[in-house]
């Protein structure tokens, strides 16, 4: 057999994909699932071609279905890429069950076939994994999810074309030269960051901060109205200034002076007497006389009332302070209740929150929880629906059953039937099993009616089928009765008789190692012809086929 025939990618199909029963024929000996390109090998056992492939690719390996049943025989039952050969048979069986998605919403149906072939891989139910992310999401969702949904999603930015991740937008937006930007001043839009500072320097509309900011002043105000709080803002903006100069003088060590109306009174008293001296120096005192005296009163009246006026301003705001620190204890302690105010309330909040998060927990528990039943109890329903089916099917197997090596076949629909066989839906049919006798041989018949190998397209093929018994353990073999086979004339004339006497060397006749042997029979068991127009062989449209098994011997 050619090496590329076994080809084959995937393992077998679920079984959760089969829309009916599900015979154990049907099922690879290695995985458990339904065959995909399936492969006998020569022991009689089928494996899915994956699955063989794998099985065989390090060399033979002894085959463990045989070991299982206790039939193992060298060589027949050792597995090797060269002695396995397609079972096609099986494979259009199977490609003609019925199938349905097993996705969750998905409601498409059709057999195995068109299931592998357009279906499987492309359900838009199907759940795909977000590379970005790792997410599960359906494969519906998946080009929504990259494109708008996905944390993990790379964007550009529409103003600079930078490329960054979704997760640092809002901090990209923060630095992003080309990001536009509105004026809160003049109303004016789009305006790139780049370019804003050159804005706000020339928009008359713009709040800025006061120049003397940096020693306290609070004043935000437009530009064209800056001047003007500049220039009725003198005496606050200077005393700011004092007290920054102060605060640096202290930084650098120097001692500060808290008697400043005394220290300005010892500046004035040197000045004074620094200017008697030079004033005597040049001879313009009198000799201590009047003229002296008036000279002295002159120049105490002159330089006296200044110094009262400086002490006197220094002495004010000495008697200001007190005041000043009380208002600001006062507003430090407002502030420290409101602060404790709001401490208060957001503990309070906190503990609201805390119990809604456990709340959620618990809820998202239950909801865990009655999941996890709901899926325990469909997979339940789903076994007991399996098991309902095989009961139906073993019902319906005992009901058409015979025990005396004689069976007749009822076939209705015969027109509908033989259009899909054409069709290629449905191209073979299995009978009911029947039995030479309640412990005997357990046999079947497998009919194409649209004709199979040298028929096909001109004649019905009827093959028969051994297939495994309960008692095969008590039964002679190989199989070696004759089998008779006849499509009845419905008016009871001339029957269409074909008999054989099985070929004892012939696998098919062998004790069977799974559900069934390959069948055999006649290709050419009868023309198509004599079924159509006003056919006795057809009536009603239905045919019946009988079969007989020659009991002698046995």
């Amino acid at each position: 057999m050619a090496k590329n025939s076994l080809d084959s990618s995937l393992p077998g199909f679920i079984l959760t994909i089969l829309g009916t029963s599900l015979e154990p024929k049907y099922l690879c000996r290695e995985c458990s699932r339904i065959l995909r390109k399936p492969v006998q090998a020569q022991c009689g056992h089928r494996f899915c071609s994956f699955c063989y492939n794998k099985l065989t690719s390090s060399g033979p390996q002894r085959c463990t279905a045989c070991e299982q049943e206790e039939i193992f025989e060298e060589p027949s039952s050792i597995l090797d890429t060269n002695s396995a050969f397609p079972d096609n048979a099986a494979r259009r069986e199977i490609e003609n069950l019925p199938a349905v998605c097993n996705n969750e919403g998905c409601s498409w149906k059709g057999s195995i076939k068109e299931y592998e072939t357009s279906h499987e891989g492309r359900c838009e139910c199907s759940l795909v994994q977000c590379q970005a992310c790792q997410e599960m999401i359906k494969l519906s969702e998946k080009e929504q999810h990259s494109e708008r949904e996905c944390p993990e999603r790379t964007l550009n930015c529409r103003y600079c074309k930078l490329t960054f991740s979704f997760k640092h937008i809002k901090a990209h937006d923060e630095i992003c030269q080309k990001f536009p930007l509105q004026c809160e001043g003049c109303g004016k839009k789009k305006i790139l960051r780049e370019k804003f500072a050159d804005h706000a320097r020339s928009c008359s509309k713009y709040k800025s901060s006061c120049r003397f900011s940096a020693v306290g002043c609070n004043a935000i105000v437009e530009n064209e109205k800056m001047l003007h709080h500049e220039q009725g803002s003198v005496a606050e903006h200077l005393r700011m200034l004092l007290a920054a100069v102060q605060s640096l003088r202290e930084r650098e060590g120097q001692p500060r002076s808290l008697q400043a109306p005394h220290s300005k009174a010892q500046e004035l008293g040197s000045s004074i007497r620094h200017l008697e001296q030079r004033l005597g120096s040049l001879g313009l005192y009198c000799s201590e006389g009047e003229e002296e005296e008036e000279e002295e009163g002159g120049a105490a009246a002159t330089l006296l009332p200044l110094a009262d006026t400086r002490l006197n301003g220094y002495s004010g705001k000495a008697q200001a302070l007190p005041k000043l620190c009380e208002a600001l204890a006062r507003k430090l302690s407002t502030f420290e209740n409101i602060v404790c105010v709001l401490n208060r309330e957001v503990e309070k909040s906190s503990l609201t929150l805390e119990a809604y998060s456990q709340q959620h927990r618990l809820d998202q528990q239950s909801m865990d929880s009655l999941t996890h039943k709901v899926r325990q109890m469909e997979r339940s329903l789903a076994l007991k629906d399996l098991a309902i089916a095989e009961l139906e099917q073993k019902l319906k197997e005992q009901e058409f059953s015979t025990y005396d090596g004689i069976f007749i076949w009822r076939i209705g629909e015969f027109t509908r039937k033989r259009q899909n066989a054409r069709e290629g839906r449905n191209p073979a049919m299995f009978s009911p099993g029947f039995y030479t006798s309640k412990y005997g041989y357990k046999m079947c018949l497998r009919l194409y009616l649209n004709g199979d190998g040298t028929g096909r397209g001109t004649h019905l093929s009827l093959f028969f089928v051994v297939m495994k018994g309960n008692s095969d353990a008590l039964l002679k073999w190989p199989f070696n009765q004759k089998v008779t086979l006849m499509l009845l004339d419905q008016n009871n004339r001339e029957h269409i008789i074909d008999a054989f006497r099985p070929d004892v060397t012939s696998s098919s006749f062998q004790r069977p190692v799974s559900e069934m042997n390959i069948a055999s029979g006649c290709p050419l068991f009868c023309p198509l012809a004599k079924l159509e127009g006003k056919s006795s062989y057809l009536r009603d449209d239905t045919i019946f086929i009988k079969a007989i098994v020659d009991l002698t011997g046995l």
